[in-house]
């Protein structure tokens, strides 16, 4: 169990993450469990988004072609309901929040799960 990561990205959010890589440096993601799209991953430049106390880092993630690691953060709250779960960034059509860098594109991060150890 511990060898299973917590986050991972779907192919598609990978290459998203590295043309987001390209254009903005270093990202992070972060999920909160607030209204609107705060239940969704969004994505910034590393350092953009203030984590604190009420933030729990899951992991870093390696994406391949981007050179440093890609935090993902979520808040506590979420987290305790999410904790038993594999969370699995991935990537759909449609506009997500107008604060995440991927929303220009046209499309969104969302998250899938898995229970951990299935």
């Amino acid at each position: 169990m511990t060898d299973t990561p917590r986050v991972e990205l779907t192919p598609a959010a990978a290459d998203l993450v590295r043309r987001l890589r390209e254009a903005h440096g270093p990202l992070m993601f972060h999920q909160s469990g607030g209204c609107c799209d705060g239940s969704a991953p969004m994505c910034f430049p590393e350092g953009e988004f203030r984590t604190g106390d009420s933030d729990v880092r899951l992991e870093s993630l390696a994406v391949d072609g981007v050179a440093e690691p890609v935090s993902f953060w979520m808040s506590k709250s979420q987290y305790d309901v999410w904790s038993h779960t594999r969370l699995i960034v991935d990537v759909v059509p449609g506009r997500g929040s107008g604060f995440s860098l991927e929303a220009p594109e046209g499309v969104r991060f969302l998250i899938r799960s898995r229970l951990v150890g299935t």
